[in-house]
């Protein structure tokens, strides 16, 4: 095995010092950078400028996610193991539709891709609490950070989901994934005002899993909290 081999290995697989660190960092900008220009193409009435704007993103996006997936790929010890992965999975799902330009539009699954960032942040120093509550959270901060990802990968994908089933039946509510975003914050945190909802089949049904979630939303962090005061 070459010395180069070795090294775009460990450039991919250890995110937390040196070369690696900033690849890290780079790709997740460009995953949050493309998760924005995706919600930016929904927005009605965009010109052909920012269209053409977004397009060049988009590919440009794309083809730095392929060489990342073909480098981790042909750099895994078990190539098998990474195909089938959960991380496999989904950095393939995320480019796959632009080479085969399906209908299906499964950019928004890029998200997910953040939770490598979870490993990064282990390494952000914190403040020591004094107090009993301080304490309490700094006893459960990866969870709570876990929780916090977690939360918003939801928000988004909530979002994304409603707009897909309701936009072609009420576009004046959910002209874009932007716009959706406030049915997704009311209806995870289980508030519903009542401005928008679903009237299609398919929206009612997806609304019902979403407040199943949110009730969990609801439900976490208190727990999480109530037990590490308890401990503390």
């Amino acid at each position: 095995m070459s010395s180069t081999f070795i090294a775009v290995r460990n450039i991919l697989n250890t995110p937390e010092h040196g070369i690696g660190k900033k690849f890290a960092l780079t790709i997740q900008v460009l995953i949050i950078v493309s998760l924005i220009s995706f919600s930016i193409d929904t927005l009605p009435n965009l010109s052909s400028t920012t269209k053409s704007v977004l397009d060049i993103i988009e590919l440009v996006t794309v083809l730095i996610f392929t060489v990342e997936y073909l480098l981790r790929l042909t750099t895994s010890e078990r190539k098998v193991s990474y195909l089938f992965s959960f991380y496999g999975i989904i950095d393939l799902i995320a480019i796959l539709p632009f080479y085969l330009a399906t209908t299906i539009d499964l950019r928004a699954v890029r998200i997910f891709r953040l939770l490598r960032l979870i490993r990064i942040l282990k390494l952000l120093k914190y403040s020591r609490a004094i107090n009993h509550f301080s304490a309490a959270l700094k006893s459960i901060k990866e969870e709570l950070i876990l929780f916090g990802f977690m939360s918003a990968i939801m928000l988004y994908l909530s979002a994304v989901g409603i707009y897909y089933f309701e936009h072609q039946a009420q576009p004046e509510l959910f002209q874009s994934v932007f716009h959706s975003l406030w049915w997704a914050v009311t209806t995870l945190t289980t508030v519903g005002y009542g401005d928008m909802y679903p009237i299609t089949v398919g929206g009612r049904i997806f609304t019902f899993f979403v407040l199943m979630i949110g009730l969990g939303i609801v439900a976490v962090p208190t727990g999480l909290i109530a037990s590490a005061m308890s401990k503390n």
